[in-house]
């Protein structure tokens, strides 16, 4: 960072602008964090309707790799960062060229990469599932057959359970691949798993860093639908060794910005790293409403080379995550959700990403509810849930 951006100070004639690649729900949560504390904002993303870029006051509507659209972003902002981990990291080192971009884009590219990123969790010396990269008929024959049965993922550009199948068979290991499109993928063997956790992180250019209490994390479908932050949820051993490894992963690549990596924790005690995010975490939602400052404040402080302090949780906090099928009757028509009795439960933070329209599997918003005790915040979670036709948990 060559310097500090200070909240509301002026840069060469103008407000200090942040940029961000992306335009999506994280996009518009760090618009509204940068905008709070006197900074103004640009975003790039081709869609016209972006949730970030309704809310910013600039909006590049062009391509990722657009020559004119970077830099037009350039030329707008003072610092750059990115709100998911497939904005190409070529279009994020020609940003770099002349402009401060936080998270780097080799870390993005490890990100983007199932294959780079196992590399770089061994080099941290932390635990990976057992695995083997395929990515030709030859590495597809070798694999080793103990690590079925398996999980065959894409190297590239999967997300919220995409691109991945699940193998028991040698021959069905063949028909995944080949399902798959025969591209680079990484086969990782299934674990015995107790519980999914996850970490984050925030490093400032300095090496200063930071970190958030562990999320205990339910998926479902391969989506997160339920975070919860309750003390003596996660043991504190458990917890400790998961935040040093989070840490690790961070030094590692020498990061700058919020990082979040997700663990599986198994049955036997030990854990395994899963994958990091370069980025805010939907299982961090809960630090907007149950925590002094929010990872989407951390992630603007880091752009700006503002000090990291550390974050205090102040209230056991529940998560929902709240998808397009919500807003569909039994009989397929669309509705609103129930949010007036929803809203009605003590605690309630409702969080919608302004998505003109919704669908099922699509992140529409998020619920934070807060208590003063683990038990009042679990209890009108599952009202909520009930509410909102949301399995109990």
């Amino acid at each position: 960072m060559s310097r500090v951006l200070l909240p509301g100070a002026v840069l060469d004639g103008r407000q200090v602008t942040l940029g961000v690649m992306g335009g999506g729900q994280l996009g518009r949560m760090f618009v509204h964090a940068a905008q709070a504390m006197g900074y103004a904002t640009a975003v790039l993303d081709p869609d016209a309707t972006s949730p970030a870029g309704l809310v910013s006051h600039h909006h590049f509507q062009t391509a990722y790799e657009d020559p004119q659209g970077l830099a037009q972003l350039a030329a707008c902002s003072a610092a750059i960062t990115t709100e998911f981990e497939n904005v190409p990291a070529p279009a994020l080192a020609v940003l770099a060229a002349t402009r401060t971009v936080a998270p780097a884009a080799a870390a993005v590219a490890i990100a983007q990469d199932r294959a780079q990123e196992k590399a770089h969790f061994d080099r941290c010396g932390v635990p990976c599932a057992p695995y083997a990269v395929i990515d030709s008929a030859a590495q597809l024959a070798a694999v080793p057959l103990d690590l079925l049965p398996g999980i065959l993922k894409t190297a590239r550009m999967g997300y919220d359970g995409k691109g991945q199948v699940r193998i028991a068979t040698p021959q069905a290991l063949q028909e995944a691949w080949q399902s798959l499109g025969g591209v680079a993928c990484v086969l990782e063997k299934m674990l015995p798993l107790a519980s999914e956790c996850s970490v984050i992180v925030a490093r400032g250019d300095d090496g200063a860093m930071v970190s958030f209490p562990v999320q205990h994390n339910l998926h479902r479908d391969g989506i997160l639908a339920v975070t919860q932050v309750i003390d003596g949820l996660v043991a504190p051993a458990l917890a400790a060794q998961l935040v040093t490894a989070a840490r690790a992963i961070a030094e590692g690549v020498n990061y700058v910005g919020v990082l979040c990596v997700e663990f599986f924790v198994l049955q036997d005690g030990h854990w395994v790293v899963n994958e990091m995010a370069p980025r805010p975490h939907n299982s961090g939602h809960y630090t907007m409403d149950a925590c002094d400052q929010s990872q989407f404040d951390l992630q603007v402080r880091t752009l700006a080379g503002l000090p990291l302090l550390q974050p205090r949780q102040h209230s056991p906090a529940i998560m929902l995550n709240l998808l397009g099928d919500l807003w569909f009757r039994a009989d397929g028509k669309e509705a609103s959700p129930p949010w007036d009795q929803v809203l009605a439960l003590p605690g309630t933070h409702l969080h919608l990403y302004g998505k003109l329209s919704a669908r099922k599997g699509r992140k529409m918003g998020h619920l934070n509810l807060i208590a003063a005790t683990a038990a009042e915040v679990h209890a009108n979670a599952l009202q909520a849930a009930a509410l909102l036709g949301i399995e109990a948990f």
